[in-house]
């Protein structure tokens, strides 16, 4: 943790997470129409060429562009489902401040709807997130609140959990890990485009396994429309590694809308090929893109030369601004002095 960034939370009762009062909720609460909420899906499926040059002949590699939604990521898809079905329950209104663990990409995306419908965002994160990921969540006016950084998402998990138990008139505790409306935004949004947008050619589909929420419900929606179509789920070889968003499900807490019965095969990536990869989506394909994106592309890849024919499709479920940090950026990109012999 950088420390300046971001600051441990004072008493709860009473305050607001340092978001505006209920009272300046926006007369659209909860309508995403006429604002930037209206710009979350329909992001592009793109063919990729110059990284998959060395698949089969008959084997083509698309990936769809989920870094471009507005907050930056897949996971403005997941946010907005969720914010959706606690207003339509009757759970999530005036009076509550929105509690929730994340990585980072989700409490980005409650955080920029928060701020555009007014209500107040809580994100419990480890404390080694990422600066970048900080000062976005700060930007959106979102309460921080740091977990342990050696126990992950996990951690933040637990300890949201503890804090929603402790303050119940206080918070309204989604739990995006085993929420419904996690991978049914997928089944209802991602799928569809998918299918849409590869004419309905696509016959496997590879994504990483985070919340869970992306495979399952893009992996339900394929299947329904393709019995025979394949679902590969990426994750880190090892449990302790760099993979920003993804889980190593034989050591971490299981996500409850995590389907396993709707995948394929796993497929396990080791943490510097995901970089490598990253680094060159950047550089081939013209695409600054995460860590996680890498490691899906990496799978999808070596998933794809052992087939003779087919349409893979993956996710590239975040932008590479949230690691700018990262040392692999560095990686044959070695600066020179004005006037050097090029």
């Amino acid at each position: 943790m950088n420390e300046g960034v971001a600051t441990e939370p004072t008493s709860r009762p009473g305050r607001t997470a340092g978001g505006p009062e209920s009272s300046s909720l926006s007369p659209t609460f909860g309508q995403p129409h006429g604002n930037i909420a209206s710009r979350i899906g329909n992001t592009p499926l793109l063919r990729l060429r110059r990284v998959a040059a060395a698949l089969p002949k008959g084997v083509e590699l698309w990936a769809k562009a989920e870094f471009l939604n507005p907050g930056g990521s897949v996971k403005d898809r997941t946010a907005l489902s969720i914010v959706e079905s606690g207003i339509a329950e009757g759970k999530f209104g005036r009076g509550k401040v929105l509690l929730d663990a994340s990585s980072g990409n989700t409490g980005i995306a409650y955080a920029f709807l928060g701020a555009m419908w007014g209500f107040p965002v809580e994100i419990v994160l480890p404390r080694n997130a990422s600066v970048e990921r900080l000062r976005r969540l700060q930007a959106y006016g979102a309460r921080l609140t740091f977990s342990d950084r050696v126990e992950g998402t996990d951690g933040a998990q637990r300890l949201a959990k503890e804090l929603a138990a402790s303050h119940p008139s206080l918070y309204w505790y989604p739990d995006q890990y085993n929420h419904p409306a996690n991978p049914l935004a997928h089944y209802r949004t991602t799928g569809p485009e998918i299918w849409r947008d590869s004419c309905g050619l696509v016959t496997h589909f590879v994504a990483g396994i985070g919340t869970g929420g992306t495979i399952t419900g893009v992996g339900r929606f394929l299947k329904e429309r393709s019995p025979h179509l394949q679902v590969a789920g990426v994750e880190p070889a090892t449990a302790l590694h760099g993979i920003e968003g993804l889980k190593h499900l034989a050591t971490a807490l299981r996500p409850g809308v995590f389907d396993e019965r709707g995948v394929d095969t796993r497929l396990s990536v080791e943490t510097e090929d995901a970089q490598v990869m990253t680094r060159r989506l950047a550089r081939e394909e013209g695409l600054f893109v995460g860590t996680s994106s890498g490691a899906a592309v990496h799978a999808a890849i070596e998933y794809g030369r052992k087939l003779e024919r087919g349409v893979v499709v993956t996710i590239l479920p975040d932008g590479g601004d949230r690691y700018t940090r990262e040392k692999y950026w560095e990686e044959g990109s070695e600066g020179r002095e004005r006037g050097s012999v090029p």
